[in-house]
């Protein structure tokens, strides 16, 4: 019986979704994922706000974003180095592209109300990895913080 149920909700033999390409939109998607998973707590505020940032970002429908952010925590799941993540846009976008990701990371931290020093380190680290100078990186988390 038990291996009834669990053939029942388990993983089919064989079936695997494939992991979307990690390109710089997927890197972006993974790494908003990932800074609103930083406190152990992935809330409905976050996700709609990725869904939204996401949108904007990709002139996507709603039902698409989602789709896209699924696929983002998909790949956020299977790369487990946030600076592998980071290293795809760092290497793909331009300056202010860097900075409206940045801004957009804050966001998805702050759109919980509550900030953690996890989600501090994280952002910062990425900060780092994208080439961000710390006084620049600090004006940008205030312009997200306002």
């Amino acid at each position: 019986m038990l291996e009834r149920l669990t053939a029942f909700f388990g993983n089919p033999a064989g079936y695997h979704t494939a992991l979307p390409e990690a390109d710089a939109g997927h890197a972006l998607g993974a790494l908003l994922v990932r800074a609103a998973k930083a406190d152990d707590a992935y809330l409905f505020e976050e996700i709609a706000l990725i869904d939204r940032i996401l949108g904007q970002r990709h002139n996507l429908n709603p039902v698409e974003a989602a789709k896209m952010r699924a696929e983002c925590e998909l790949l956020e799941r299977e790369i487990p180095r946030t600076k592998e993540i980071a290293t795809i846009l760092e290497k793909a976008i331009s300056t202010d592209e860097k900075e409206a990701t940045l801004i957009a990371l804050w966001r998805v931290v702050f759109a919980d109300g509550v900030r953690r020093d996890e989600e501090n380190k994280l952002l910062h680290r990425i900060e780092e990895v994208l080439g961000v100078a710390p006084a620049r990186a600090q004006e940008l988390q205030k312009l997200a913080e306002g």
